[in-house]
């Protein structure tokens, strides 16, 4: 995993929403390694309550700041603070700045002055200065709605499939067992980190199988009875593998739609 990027996520949780965590988290490992995870706030607030149980599940660091000034947000300053300490210690590749507030407008603008890569994350309402920024945006409360409509889909098609669902993919592969990422699960990660590359050659499996490590730290071939992982990638009837040149590059057969699970 030497070549992969290393990035910063930094989290304004007084301006994003905590449901968003597992989108933001996902969405951010498909552009490399996070190495460091911060959410910004003042945890002395019970409206950071619901936040606290999501640090602890996704290894985020809270970041205390509080609020000295009433109607000011002061984890802006804190957050802005940290992050030119981590890019002039070059310690990341690039940031993910998760926000909605036009006051990192200019943090991401300094950063990307100095040849790392920015990618913003928050709501619809962002201001357009912040998302032109960026060299990338993404809008969380959209791509939370698409999730949740999958989801519905992927629960419509599951009951409709009923046991031959459970008996293509091996029972002990069908649901979560001793904290191991279950096997749909981990099927749906594939597709979606392939088609968010969009290349018409697909994804090298050694990338994919990084990206896999970095959403699912339990991620190991042989908890699913593979000894390689190009094996474990040929029970899946939604993937193709092809050989280009001495590598193998995995994609997702035209039929097979990120709600086709079967």
């Amino acid at each position: 995993m030497a070549d992969e990027k290393r990035f910063a996520v930094l989290i304004d949780i007084e301006n994003i929403s905590q449901r968003y965590v597992e989108l933001i988290m996902d969405e951010a490992s498909n552009y490399g390694d996070i190495t460091i995870k911060r959410a910004y706030g003042d945890w002395t607030q019970p409206t950071s309550s619901s936040w606290r149980a999501l640090l602890l599940d996704n290894s985020i660091i809270p970041m205390q700041q509080f609020n000295n000034t009433f109607g000011k947000n002061s984890s802006d300053s804190a957050l802005i603070i940290d992050a030119m300490k981590i890019l002039y210690n070059n310690n990341v590749d690039g940031f993910c700045l998760v926000s909605s507030d036009s006051d990192f407008t200019r943090l991401a603008a300094t950063i990307k002055e100095e040849g790392k890569v920015v990618i913003g994350m928050g709501e619809s309402k962002t201001p357009n200065a912040l998302i032109k920024a960026c060299d990338s945006f993404k809008m969380l409360d959209v791509l939370y709605k698409e999730a949740m409509a999958e989801k519905l889909r992927e629960k419509a098609a599951s009951k409709a499939r009923g046991s031959d669902y459970r008996s293509a993919r091996g029972r002990s592969g069908s649901r979560k067992t001793n904290n191991v990422t279950n096997i749909a699960t981990i099927e749906k990660a594939i597709k979606q980190i392939i088609m968010a590359r969009d290349d018409e050659d697909g994804v090298n499996i050694s990338t994919l199988g990084n990206s896999l490590q970095r959403r699912y730290p339990d991620f190991d071939t042989r908890n699913y009875g593979a000894s390689k992982f190009s094996k474990f990638l040929t029970q899946f009837p939604s993937i193709t593998l092809r050989k280009i040149g001495n590598s193998t590059y995995a994609n997702v057969r035209q039929d097979y739609g990120l709600d086709s699970m079967d």
